[in-house]
């Protein structure tokens, strides 16, 4: 079987160029996503408010009120790393009343 498709027309190069195409056509349709989680310390009592305003945010993807350190964790997604850094640069750290973020990229796991 192998040596069938490694052997296509007698030329065992054509069969390698089908797989790298494939391969390639594989790795075309695999859309990698830029993610990071987002931990947000908003003014006292304004939770709600900026989960709200979050929520607007069509890149943030998941949002919640949490307790301990930061009030709020935020899941971002975005094409590429540049609208990533640009999303949570200007629309997320601007949000009237947030105080602080802690910005932590993903590098693997379940998308």
């Amino acid at each position: 079987m192998l040596n069938t498709f490694l052997g296509c027309s007698g030329n065992p190069h054509i069969g390698v160029i089908l797989l790298i195409e494939a391969f390639i056509y594989l790795l075309e349709d695999i859309k990698y996503m830029p993610s990071a989680f987002v931990l947000i310390n908003t003014e006292i009592g304004a939770e709600e408010e900026i989960l709200q305003e979050l929520r607007k945010i069509s890149n943030v993807k998941e949002a919640y009120v949490v307790y301990g350190v930061y009030d709020i964790i935020a899941k971002v997604e975005a094409e590429n790393m540049d609208k990533l850094k640009e999303i949570i640069s200007w629309k997320i750290r601007r949000l009237d009343k947030v105080r602080s973020t802690l910005t932590m990229l993903v590098v693997s796991g379940e998308s």
